[in-house]
């Protein structure tokens, strides 16, 4: 149905509404062979606290950004390709978040949560669906190696390697590029090339760079030593200063999101599967969706 839909004028009126939502902060998003499955709203979790993020899911790329008004302004646009990408479903929190799952990739790794688990289902099998396509047209293989999910700040009230330092104003947090957790300035004082992420070393925990440093002790160069007083971890989330986005924060809290995402590929197929299966769990869900899309 894809394959139909490339040179259609409703794929490409609904790429252009796309790009004009983004407008000149985002990227031309119209190349040959590129199909709009679908889109939505999904909570991702931040570095500081959960936010709403409108996601679109093309055959070939993922794309979400920040809201400004919904279905029409949208900014800080993300491109991740999916050749790149790996799902991980969350297990649910009975106190805490639900319908989650993680969105993996060589250099960012994060999670988001759907307001249903019909609609955590949905997403993981359309974003399945197109990369098991683009992997097996390309040929290629998938990738091997992620980067890890940082753990949110509110997790960690002191260093997570030292258990001892308690972070404040003056003691700010830092995060292993290699594990993910929340350490300290001695904890994480140490640089290392990981060529995955960046073209620079990037801050680790001690325990990390000694695991790394013991598999391959020449990766870490002189020059990279010297410029250890230097952070170019990328410490910031840039989903995380964004002041325009505060009052759409309060407002979408993590479970207030009601509106269905919309699949323009493949949905048609959910249709009676939903109805028959709305007191299943996610996991359920998932599989069968994923048996009738192929």
């Amino acid at each position: 149905m894809v394959d139909k839909l490339v040179n259609s004028e409703a794929n490409a009126r609904r790429i252009a509404m796309v790009e004009n939502c983004f407008g000149n902060s985002g990227q031309p998003l119209a190349v040959p062979g590129r199909v709009l499955v679908g889109e939505g709203v999904l909570t991702k979790m931040c570095r500081k606290k959960p936010k709403t993020r409108q996601f679109y899911l093309f055959n070939d790329i993922l794309v979400y950004g920040n809201i400004i008004i919904n279905k029409k302004k949208y900014n800080k646009q993300h491109i991740i390709p999916l050749e790149e990408v790996k799902l991980e479903s969350i297990e649910d929190d009975p106190r805490g978040y639900q319908h989650g799952w993680l969105i993996k990739t060589a250099s960012k790794s994060f999670a988001v949560y759907a307001a249903t688990a019909i609609e955590k289902g949905e997403w993981m099998a359309h974003i399945n669906k197109c990369i098991d396509d683009l992997l097996r047209k390309s040929g290629k293989k998938a990738v091997a190696e992620h980067a890890a999910v940082w753990v949110p700040d509110n997790k960690a009230p002191v260093c997570m390697h030292c258990e001892k330092t308690q972070f404040t104003l003056i003691n700010r947090r830092h995060h292993c590029r290699k594990c993910g957790a929340v350490v300290c300035g001695p904890c994480s004082s140490k640089r290392f090339l990981l060529p995955h992420q960046s073209s620079k070393p990037l801050r680790v925990c001690l325990r990390c760079y000694d695991q790394l440093s013991g598999a391959k002790a020449n990766n870490m160069t002189d020059q990279a030593q010297k410029g250890n007083n230097q952070d170019s971890s990328g410490e910031e989330d840039s989903d995380d200063d964004d002041d325009t986005q505060k009052g759409q924060d309060m407002a979408h809290d993590l479970y207030a999101v009601t509106e269905m995402p919309r699949w323009y590929q493949w949905g048609s197929t959910y249709s009676h599967i939903i109805n028959n299966r709305e007191s299943n769990s996610s996991t359920d869900c998932i599989s069968c969706l994923n048996i009738s899309i192929r």
